[in-house]
C-alpha cells in the first residue's frame, strides 16, 4: 500500500533531531504523501524544470519525522483556510521566495521573472526587441556578439545583424564563421555579463514611468480632448503636465525626422491618409513632408489635397494619428529612428 510505503519511508528513530523543511523540500514531501495516484494531477501540471528541483528535492531528503509531516500538513491547511483563496502575482511570489532563499538569489528570480519571456538567457534574449539587443551589443567585442548571436534564434539573430553598425556587423559574421565548439567557461561568463549589465537594466527600465503611460494615452486623444484633460491637469498639477506634454509624441514631432526616415515612412502611408493628415496640418509640416518626396510626387499629393476640399477636424486628427502610430510602428522594428528633439540620437520607441 502506498500509505505504508510512505510510512516506512518517513519513520525515523524517536531522538533524532527535527528540522523545517524549506523551498523544494516542501513541495517534496506533500508529494510524497500523496502518492502515485493523488499526486499525478499535479505532476502532470508542472514544467520540466520544477519537476527536475522537486525530483532532487525528493532524492536528497533523507528521514522526515512524524511531527515534521504533521507540522507541514497543519501549516499547509492553515495558509489556505485563512485566506479563502489564492492569488498568485509578482508581489506574492516576492514575498515566499524571501522566506527560503537568500536576497541575492531571490532579485535574480525576479529579475528573469519580470524580463522578457524565456526559460533561459537565450530564449529571454530571442524575446528582446532587436534595435534594443542591438543598441547593447554594438558597444560590444565582435567575439561576444558572435557568441551571443550564434545562441539566439537565428531569425532573431538576422535583424539584429542587419541593425549593427556594417564594419561590426561584417567583422561579427567574419568570427562567426570561423567560430569552433565555445568553452563553456565562456559561455557561461558571457550568459553572466548579459544577465548582470543588459537584462537587469532592461528589467528596470521596462517598469514604465506613470508619465510615460499617460503621455502614451493623451497620444491617442482628439485634439479638442488632448486640450481639455491638459488644461484642467495644469490647474491642478502643472509639473505633470509639463512633463506629460515633453514625453508625447505629436505629429509635429515627425517634423524630427531625418531625411531617410521621413521618406521611409511616406512610403508606408496610406496615400489618402497623407493627403488628409497634410489638408489640416501646419504650413511647415505640409512644406516638410513634400520637401522630401520627388517634384512629380508632391504635385500628385498637392493636386490630391486640393481635390478634398473642406474636410472635418476628426479625420484629420484620426488620419495624423495613424501616422504616428505607423512612426511608431516602423521605429520599433528598427525601420526608422525618432527622437524628440533634432541632434538628440536617443532612440524613444
Amino acid at each position: 500500500m502506498a500509505k505504508d510505503a510512505l510510512q516506512n519511508q518517513l519513520t525515523v528513530s524517536a531522538d533524532e533531531a527535527e528540522r523545517e523543511l524549506r523551498g523544494s523540500e516542501r513541495a517534496a514531501v506533500l508529494l510524497l504523501a500523496l502518492g502515485e495516484d493523488h499526486g499525478r494531477p499535479i505532476w502532470e501540471k508542472l514544467d520540466e524544470i520544477e519537476i527536475k528541483q522537486i525530483s532532487a528535492a525528493m532524492a536528497n531528503i533523507g528521514p522526515v519525522t512524524p511531527q515534521m509531516l504533521e507540522n507541514l500538513f497543519i501549516d499547509f491547511v492553515r495558509r489556505i483556510s485563512s485566506k479563502g483563496a489564492l492569488t498568485g502575482n509578482v508581489d506574492a511570489t516576492e514575498r515566499l521566495l524571501a522566506n527560503f532563499l537568500p536576497q541575492d538569489r531571490v532579485s535574480l528570480i525576479m529579475e528573469e521573472i519580470r524580463g522578457p519571456a524565456g526559460r533561459n538567457m537565450w530564449e529571454k534574449l530571442s524575446n528582446v526587441q532587436e534595435n534594443v539587443l542591438a543598441n547593447y551589443l554594438k558597444n560590444e567585442y565582435p567575439q561576444t556578439v558572435a557568441v551571443v548571436l550564434s545562441k539566439i534564434n537565428s531569425d532573431h539573430a538576422a535583424r539584429v545583424l542587419g541593425i549593427l553598425p556594417e564594419e561590426l556587423a561584417l567583422e561579427v559574421v567574419s568570427r562567426m564563421l570561423r567560430m569552433d565548439a565555445i568553452q563553456k567557461e565562456v559561455l557561461e561568463k558571457v550568459e553572466q555579463t548579459l544577465r548582470v549589465e543588459f537584462m537587469s537594466n532592461l528589467t528596470n527600465t521596462s517598469r514604465r514611468d506613470s508619465h510615460e503611460m499617460m503621455a502614451e494615452i493623451f497620444n491617442n486623444f482628439d485634439r479638442q480632448t488632448e486640450a481639455r484633460f491638459l488644461a484642467a491637469l495644469e490647474e491642478e498639477n502643472r509639473e505633470a503636465a509639463d512633463r506629460i506634454k515633453t514625453l508625447m509624441f505629436t505629429f509635429d514631432d515627425l517634423m524630427k525626422l531625418d531625411a531617410a526616415s521621413c521618406q521611409t515612412l511616406l512610403r508606408s502611408v496610406e496615400k489618402d491618409q497623407l493627403a488628409i493628415a497634410l489638408k489640416g496640418s501646419t504650413d511647415s509640416a505640409r512644406d516638410f513632408f513634400l520637401s522630401n518626396m520627388s517634384q512629380r510626387a508632391a504635385k500628385l499629393l498637392q493636386d490630391d489635397m486640393d481635390a478634398l476640399g473642406p474636410v472635418r477636424l476628426r479625420d484629420v486628427d484620426d488620419a495624423q494619428s495613424k501616422m504616428v502610430n505607423l512612426a511608431k510602428d516602423l521605429a520599433a522594428k528598427g525601420e526608422i529612428m525618432i527622437s524628440k528633439s533634432k541632434g538628440d540620437d536617443e532612440i524613444i520607441y
